[in-house]
């Protein structure tokens, strides 16, 4: 069956394999699924970008049939990262606190927040602009859908829909712009804030419709004038955790994903330190285990609470050995920074977490989207960064069940969150 015009839809993203991350699997995942539902993506990405983060095995899960489209990049953050390592952890959100920063970190910062607004990718869109706008028209796509971060995507699809009014434009919001809890650590000038959300007020206001990932980022680019906007979460692939668990003899606290200082959640590494000096059941048994890149500030908050006989790195892994690790889990960790202006923030490794089937402790600010998440599907306790007593009592109540193998599964359904129905979901929008 020949395609139709309509049925094509080009995804502009930076991250793309071989770049590790949920961000990259998520429209991995969508572009994989699209077909089955009559549309046929288009990816457009970067011939050489710079990643903070490789896994390879993610380039295996690629569809043969997907068409993927690449054009060169400039990106400052290549200069950069020769000149400060550390430029890689900032590219991807991760700061220092203030007053640990060298002078040349706060350079690096002050540049990247004030002189490459929104990002560093913003020497892309206007040559993606110019190839793109001629591409679209000689192969006849009517929609486009941009993602971000980087925000910078979201600039070439303004400037399209600028020139072509009747284009579809669809923009994706994987995280806020200016309302995300580091945009505040750039070291912006007045006029530099004010050019961010200039910019970010001109892509709601003009996109045909804004995707939220989560209840509470929904409500706020409603709030700042988007015409339109559709919530689809981040979600888990089924056929990821058609695998066993392996049974250990110790009770297993395990974290997927990198943690930085600004999400570092003391109160569960105080409440650690409580319970090993006050239970020898709870010491001689329990693991504290990380797949992913762990700051040195967060590992030195666990090792001064006393744990590092019960700490295991694992270190950066492929993500097919993450879900192997956070499967073989007893208690799941996940953490969010504790401002409020973050109770939007739906981690993706949550709906990956919910299909495990084992409990997650998750520590956020009050009233977090997490906790409708967890308390809807029966799958953990939601607490903020100061309920150390709540904390104890989950941990200690999770740990006897452990104990006592009085392990029960979730009853409600989290099928909503494969990528197949959020898929769906997608089709949905892109055809109305």
């Amino acid at each position: 069956m020949s395609k139709s015009k309509n049925n094509k839809v080009l995804i502009v993203t930076y991250y793309w394999p071989p770049a590790g991350g949920p961000g990259v699997q998520r429209w991995l995942k969508f572009a994989n699924y699209l077909p089955e539902f009559g549309i046929e993506p288009i990816i457009y990405t970067p011939e050489n970008p710079s990643y903070p983060l490789i896994d390879k095995t993610l380039s295996a899960e690629i569809s043969p049939d997907l068409k993927v489209v690449r054009t060169k990049i400039w990106e400052p953050y290549q200069i950069a990262e020769k000149l400060n390592p550390k430029t890689k952890d900032y590219k991807a959100g991760n700061f220092e606190k203030s007053d640990k920063q060298s002078f040349l970190t706060r350079l690096s910062v002050f540049v990247r927040g004030n002189y490459f607004i929104p990002d560093g990718r913003k020497f892309w869109v206007k040559p993606s602009v110019k190839f793109l706008k001629n591409y679209l028209l000689e192969n006849q796509i009517e929609t486009i859908i941009t993602t971000g971060p980087p925000h910078s995507m979201h600039l070439i699809g303004l400037k399209l829909k600028k020139k072509n009014p009747n284009l579809k434009w669809i923009a994706d919001f994987r995280d806020p712009w200016t309302q995300i809890s580091y945009h505040k650590e750039l070291k912006l000038t007045e006029k530099s804030s004010k050019k961010h959300l200039e910019l970010e007020k001109l892509v709601l206001k003009s996109a045909d419709c804004v995707i939220a990932t989560s209840f509470s980022d929904g409500e706020n680019f409603r709030n700042s004038g988007a015409k339109r906007v559709e919530v689809i979460t981040n979600g888990f692939e089924e056929s990821d955790f058609r695998i066993g668990k392996f049974i250990s003899n110790k009770f297993k606290i395990t974290y997927s994903g990198g943690l930085e200082f600004a999400r570092n959640p003391l109160v569960v590494w105080e409440t650690l330190k409580e319970l090993i000096g006050e239970n020898q059941e709870f010491k001689s048994d329990f693991e504290l285990e990380f797949y992913g890149n762990l700051s040195q500030e967060v590992e030195n908050s666990i090792l001064e609470n006393g744990l590092e006989n019960h700490l295991i790195k694992k270190g950066y892994v492929s993500h097919k050995d993450a879900i192997q690790g956070i499967k073989n889990a007893d208690l799941l960790l996940l953490t969010n920074f504790p401002d409020e202006k973050s109770r939007g923030i739906i981690p993706g490794k949550l709906f990956e977490y919910l299909a495990t089937g084992n409990p997650v402790l998750a520590i956020g600010p009050k009233d977090g989207d997490v906790a409708k998440i967890l308390k809807a599907t029966q799958s953990g306790g939601y607490f903020t960064h100061f309920q150390k007593e709540e904390v104890k009592s989950f941990i200690l109540e999770e740990f006897k069940k452990w104990k006592t193998e009085d392990i029960q599964l979730p009853s409600f359904t989290i099928d909503q969150y494969s990528r197949k129905n959020l898929t769906q979901k997608l089709v949905q929008l892109i055809t109305s």
